[in-house]
């Protein structure tokens, strides 16, 4: 699978998410809702989630291969850096 299109969001407010972001992937799935946050270190995604009874969160979509994972956030990044 490839990133074939990134939409990006700047969230103007000074807390630790920078951005939302749509991405298409082989111009045939849309994933919205993608945050790009700043963490100690540095910025990475959160993939849409939602909290359970037991304030855990559970990620609704996520890619299970790390190289997908590392394309998705490349591909953002890139977008917001640019």
């Amino acid at each position: 699978m490839k990133v074939t299109n990134v939409n990006l969001k700047k969230v103007e407010e000074n807390g630790a998410v920078k951005a939302y972001a749509t991405i298409i992937l082989d111009d045939s799935l849309a994933i919205h809702n993608i945050r790009l946050i700043e963490g100690k270190e540095r910025l990475f995604i959160a993939f849409p989630s939602y909290k359970d009874k037991n304030e855990a969160y559970h990620d609704y979509v996520h890619p299970i291969v790390s190289e997908l994972r590392k394309a998705i956030e490349k591909a953002i990044l890139d977008k917001y850096n640019n």
